[in-house]
């Protein structure tokens, strides 16, 4: 069972995230706050297996509150829940520790795969969202390519990822698992595992969420 706790100012918008989620049998809501300091202190008090977090709260806003939460117990997941898709709070997001990223216009069925997706460690972000920051990514690189600042191609290396671990990254932007990204590539799970640490590791980020930040930012995939 997922014990999920829900951090949304707007009641009708709590509410109705908290009948999505109810549904499904796997999902417990444990409880609900409307400001970001709330969330902040249910979160630690209760820990929840995951927090959903709006960003424009009350008090404190929801990447200061995803901050917080991880700093003091980095094992609560948190996925941002909100109507923002600006790249700036998208980056900042996954800066604070956010294992994941939904806009309030998915749907049901994406919302709880999300919700269930960063509850077994898989880093989350939105369709919407991916295309919106890969897009700006892409026209980022081909203007510094056109003024002769990069190299693209060198530029997909300059982190020492071999051509698996590309493979690799690239299945985890989707939002695979390790269980599934073995299967895709038909290797053992140990063996993805080893993938998916060495990627992290030569991305200097401490989690999955954050090296699809990067991966995005960098125009890795």
């Amino acid at each position: 069972m997922v014990r999920v706790l829900i951090v949304e100012d707007h009641d009708m918008a709590r509410m109705g995230l908290s009948v999505i989620l109810s549904k499904n049998p796997n999902i417990e809501i444990a409880d609900m706050a409307s400001d970001g300091q709330e969330g902040v202190d249910k979160a630690l008090k209760l820990v929840p297996d995951v927090v959903i977090m709006d960003i424009g709260l009350p008090t404190i806003d929801g990447i200061e509150a995803t901050k917080k939460i991880k700093l003091e117990n980095s094992r609560i997941k948190v996925l941002m829940y909100t109507s923002r898709e600006d790249e700036d709070d998208i980056f900042d997001s996954f800066q604070a520790g956010a294992d994941g990223y939904i806009t309030k216009g998915a749907t049901s069925e994406q919302t709880v795969s999300a919700v269930l997706a960063v509850s077994e460690g898989a880093g989350w972000l939105d369709p919407a969202i991916a295309k919106v920051v890969l897009t700006n990514v892409r026209k980022n690189t081909q203007t510094q390519q056109r003024r002769g600042e990069i190299n693209y191609k060198l530029g997909k290396n300059l982190y020492g990822l071999t051509e698996r671990e590309m493979e690799v990254l690239a299945l985890i932007v989707d939002g695979l698992t390790n269980p599934q990204i073995a299967d895709k590539l038909v290797i053992t799970i140990s063996t993805t595992k080893t993938h998916v640490h060495s990627i992290l590791q030569k991305l200097y980020v401490g989690s999955r969420a954050k090296a699809i930040a990067m991966a995005m930012k960098e125009g890795l995939v």
